[in-house]
């Protein structure tokens, strides 16, 4: 049984050691092989594979399922020309690693440093994980105690870097910078869908009836009524949006239609597009809230930007190099991960308890706040995970 229990302190600042199940043969890689090195300090494949694993996890749990594929089946997919879906996470993971160790480098000019309660809470966390699982289990994700120490090292810095690299951006934003108006419209869709989902194209005599009641919305609106009441009779509903100049949805058409308006209360004529028909009314001509939510998010972009432009300087100004040949031995086709939350861990117990009268391993018992896995060793042991 693998137990992994964490410190409050390490998770706070590093945000990482959800649970995970392990699928497939992983085979043995040489957790000290150098992957890459970045400027004099070389990166072990161990750390690698680690932060490698933890990425995978998150994508075959959260997001191919959304796909409508299985892990391995997405990784296979092309996002371009030539480059798969598991070589463009692969890259990126890569860089985000590179990035860490760039800031770790860059720390004392910001005086950030581990604190004594950290490097404990780290090195507790490590041994605890190191102590708890199976060599197996280990092999598979390189979750071995200097590999998670160094990793947990990494992530604590760049949590402490980020907020020091990004002070000192201008706050101040305009009310003109930041306008946003706001509109109500409605849309009158050439397709209709049933209640399992299928979506079916209006007739040319249908199509047309939602004309003449687009028409008559924009006219009864110009002339005064609400925009939510008459929607509501012709069967429709009125949204309410939010918007400037460089907005782009629902329709660029609609967008530019309403923000020409100079005067609130102003109905645009009908604007049909390939898929239905859109009336927009102007509500506002400056959102308060909306318009102040966006001079938070011009900041925060700045702040990005500024953060961003700083791990640009400092790549440019460090050698960095990969090794291409140890970082093809991390495969997200032939080994699967997945992270378990709380929501499912009773019935991941249950498959486990079922899984374990096969694979010939036994279901572990799951963490009291938190989650369960169920790691399939390349031996074909079941061992369960537990985060707490």
């Amino acid at each position: 049984m693998l137990r992994f229990r964490r410190k409050a302190v390490v998770l706070t600042a590093a945000g990482i050691l959800s649970a995970m199940a392990v699928t497939g043969c992983s085979g043995s890689i040489d957790t000290d092989a150098v992957v890459a090195t970045v400027g004099d300090e070389e990166i072990t494949l161990g750390v690698a594979n680690f932060y490698a694993r933890m990425t995978q996890g998150q994508y075959e749990t959260y997001y191919a399922g959304m796909m409508g594929m299985t892990g391995e089946d997405m990784w296979t997919q092309e996002v371009e020309e030539d480059t798969t879906y598991e070589q463009s996470v692969k890259d990126s993971t890569m860089e985000g690693l590179q990035n860490m160790y760039l800031m770790a480098q860059h720390a004392e000019e910001y005086e950030v440093t581990l604190t004594e309660e950290e490097k404990d809470a780290i090195a507790e966390a490590a041994k605890q994980f190191d102590e708890a699982n199976s060599d197996e289990a280990k092999e598979a994700v390189s979750g071995y105690r200097k590999d998670i120490e160094k990793y947990l090292e990494l992530v604590t810095i760049q949590s402490k870097m980020q907020p020091k690299m990004q002070e000192g951006v201008d706050e101040e934003v305009s009310d003109e910078e930041a306008a946003q108006k706001a509109m109500m419209y409605v849309y009158f869709s050439f397709t209709s869908t049933d209640e399992s989902g299928n979506s079916t194209e209006l007739t040319e005599e249908e199509q047309e009836s939602l004309r003449t009641n687009a028409q008559s919305l924009a006219d009864r609106v110009a002339a005064g009524e609400d925009i939510s009441t008459v929607a509501e009779e012709l069967g429709q509903t009125a949204y309410d949006l939010t918007f400037d100049s460089e907005s782009t949805s629902p329709s660029e058409e609609l967008i530019a239609a309403v923000d020409a308006f100079e005067t609130e209360g102003e109905v645009t004529d009908p604007i049909e597009t390939d898929g239905g028909i859109y009336v927009g009314q102007l509500t506002s001509l400056l959102d308060r809230e909306a318009t102040d939510q966006e001079k938070t998010n011009i900041v925060d972009e700045r702040r990005q930007e500024q953060y961003d432009s700083l791990l640009e300087e400092w790549r440019d100004a460090t050698e960095i190099t990969v090794n291409e040949k140890v970082w093809k031995k991390v495969d997200f086709e032939d080994v699967g991960v997945t992270i378990i939350t709380s929501e499912t861990e009773e019935s991941t117990d249950d498959a486990a308890a079922d899984d374990s009268q096969t694979e010939g391993g036994t279901a572990g018992e799951g963490a009291a706040d938190g989650t369960s896995t169920d790691t399939g060793a390349s031996d074909g042991e079941a061992s369960d995970t537990a985060a707490q």
